[in-house]
Order: structure tokens, then sequence, then C-alpha cells
């Protein structure tokens, strides 16, 4: 444990350095827990130890981080001016450049595959080494992608996933039922076990966000403890702030008997957590959410509209994407199920084949509810 809490601090200080330089209000980057703790002590390490991102017996055979220098990493992220994006970025780029390497980010001005499509095509012209993205859409990349690679560059994503022939690995921020099953209790919880809920989630093709609606969705079918709840709708607001805003705003005029909604997604759950707060609703609001946006929200009486919500660190999901792309290009990982690799302060990784897909798993959701916002507000 003390060993852990070390990494922790060391990844806070660099982490911090970094943000100040960008203009952000972080104060490290601990990566949160997998329970509700504050964020410095020693029973809130971030994460369980049965959590943890890569087994003993392969941390061992895990290669060494390596020196990036004179190579060039892309990242792709799904849309400009998301926060969760620019501090996923920020992420990356601090890996990077910390072992020397070159960093492109890519902003698409819109989260369409379409845009992606585009400044890809342009990553592909500059002959960049890697190409780290956040899919939106699971298919329509497929084209590029393949084109990519056949020029030599190393594919892989991180939040949410493409067609998994059309890249190396991708760097997962939790597990899918993981998600769906922490999500689906906290509707269980806001709801009283029954009643209507509704969805509000980001694009129709996002495949993180179906995902893991379609993980909430089958244990409503499988098991009898939700049997009384009713899903009346999964909205979309395309991760745009004013479109989840109107979403927000039919839902509670569509369903007057709606008890909760879960929004999946930072840009989602910020928008509709200020709906319902300035309309003094008593629709409840959970879901996944960036503590600095949502701490104003966040609480356990009538004034609050959010009572509790969940996220990972996308700081430190961005340095994941950055060590892995680092480790394809030098070779020490090839992207199959069993290898091993250093990143950084992070610890040591294993790839792993999961629904017949390889991925690496950066931890379990943490916990954001009054006991704590106020010191995570300032992090991330």
């Amino acid at each position: 444990m003390k060993k852990k809490l070390l990494s922790i601090l060391l990844a806070t200080t660099v982490a911090a350095s970094l943000l100040a330089g960008c203009g952000s209000s972080a104060a490290d980057t601990a990566a949160p827990a997998a329970d509700a703790a504050a964020p410095a002590t020693d029973d809130a390490a971030p994460a369980a130890d049965d959590a943890a991102p890569a087994a003993d017996d392969s941390a061992a055979d895990a290669a060494p981080a390596a020196d990036a220098g004179g190579k060039t990493y892309a990242l792709v992220t799904k849309s400009a001016g998301n926060p969760f994006m620019e501090r996923m970025a920020s992420g990356f780029q601090e890996a990077v450049e910390a072992q020397g390497g070159t960093v492109v980010i890519q902003n698409p001005e819109s989260a369409t595959p379409d845009a992606q499509i585009s400044v890809i095509q342009s990553l592909i012209s500059q002959g960049v080494d890697s190409i780290a993205v956040d899919g939106n859409d699971a298919n329509a990349l497929t084209a590029v992608l393949t084109e990519a690679s056949g020029s030599g560059i190393k594919i892989l994503t991180l939040d949410s996933d493409v067609a998994p022939d059309t890249r190396t690995v991708y760097c997962n921020q939790a597990g899918v039922s993981q998600i769906g099953e922490t999500l689906m209790e906290a509707v269980y919880d806001l709801t009283g076990g029954e009643g209507d809920w509704a969805i509000l989630s980001a694009t129709s093709q996002a495949t993180n966000q179906n995902a893991w609606i379609d993980s909430m969705k089958k244990l409503m079918e499988s098991d009898p403890k939700y049997a009384k709840l009713n899903l009346v709708e999964v909205a979309y607001g395309d991760d745009e702030p004013q479109k989840s805003t109107d979403q927000t705003q039919a839902l509670l005029q569509n369903y007057p008997d709606l008890k909760v909604i879960c929004a999946p997604t930072t840009v989602g759950i910020a928008a509709a957590a200020k709906v319902l707060q300035d309309q003094k609703s008593s629709v409840k609001l959970t879901g996944l959410g960036l503590p600095s946006e949502m701490a104003e929200y966040i609480g356990d009486d009538d004034a609050h509209s959010c009572p509790y919500m969940y996220l990972w660190n996308p700081i430190d999901l961005g340095r994941l994407a950055g060590y892995t792309s680092i480790a394809l290009v030098d070779g020490s990982i090839t992207g199959a199920a069993g290898d091993s690799f250093k990143a950084g302060d992070l610890g040591d990784y294993t790839i792993e084949e999961i629904d017949g897909s390889t991925q690496i798993i950066l931890g379990p959701p943490f916990k954001f509810d009054p006991s704590n916002i106020d010191e995570w507000k300032t992090v991330y």
C-alpha cells in the first residue's frame, strides 16, 4: 500500500505541473478509487487490490517504459470544446512528451465520424508514427484506419472503441459490465426500485455509450430485482450542451412520472443537472460526470439535482494511451493478449482479451458524492 501511495503522489506532482501550464485548476491526478473516500489517505488508494491494472506475476515481466524521442504520436478526440477530451488530451501529451516524443492533438469540429475521417487523413499525410482514436462510430472509420495501418501507422483506441480488426488495442476506462452494473444500481437506488427512468446519452453511434446502455438493458431483463423499473426512453444529446439541455427538457415534458435520468456522458450530465436544478425538479440525476463541472449539483437534499455520480480520471486515461502508443511504436508490445508494459507512474499493465477484443483496463469507476466532491472538484 505504501508503494502504491508513493506512486500516486509522484503522478500527482507531475500532472499538477502540466495542468498548471495549461491554465487548469487541477491540483493532482490521483486516479479515483473504487469507493467514495478522500483521495489522500491509505483507505482511498486509487484502485482496489483486486482491480489492479495488471496481475503481480505479469508485472514482473512488463517491458520498461521506452524513449519516444524522434517519433510523432497523434491523438484524435471526439470533438473540440469537450472538457473530458481536453483533460484526456493533456494526459496523453504529458506521457509522450515526458519520454521525448512529439505530440499532435486533433480535435474534430463536431462529434461525427466524417469529421474524424478528415483529420485522420491529414495525419496519414503527415506520416505520424501512431494514432490514438476516441471513436465517434464503431464502423465508419474502418476504411481510413485500414489505410493508416497500411501506411505503417500504429492504431489504438481509447474511451470509445472502433471495429477491433482496425486497431491493435483498446485503452478502456473500465469494464463494460462493471460500468453497466454500477449505473443500474444507482438508478435502482434513486428510484427506490420502481418507476419511470430515462437515459440521456451522447450520440446514437457512440460505441462506449451504446455498450454501457446495452449492459444496463441486459441487467434489467435478466435480474428480477429490476422488474419494476420502466426505461421510458434513450435520448441523444450528441455531446452538445444545448441539444442535451433540449433533450432533458423534452424528457421532463413527455414523462410527468419520471423519477431519474441517467446520463453516461459528461456533457449530458452537466446539461441535465442545470435544467433539473434550475427548474427545482423532483427528478434526480446520476451518471458519469466531471467533478469540476458537477460540484454545484452534487447533494443529497432537494436543492441539488444529483445525489451522486461516477467517473474515472480522464487525465490518466490519456496518459495510459500515451504510454501504450509508445510501447506499440517501439515494439515493446504488439497488441496481443498477454503483452505487458510499464505505463510510467500508472504502473504495469497487461493486455487482456475481453469479449473477443484486446483491451487494457484503466480501473474501476469512482463514486463522487457530497462527502468528497469538494476535494475532487479541484483535481479534474
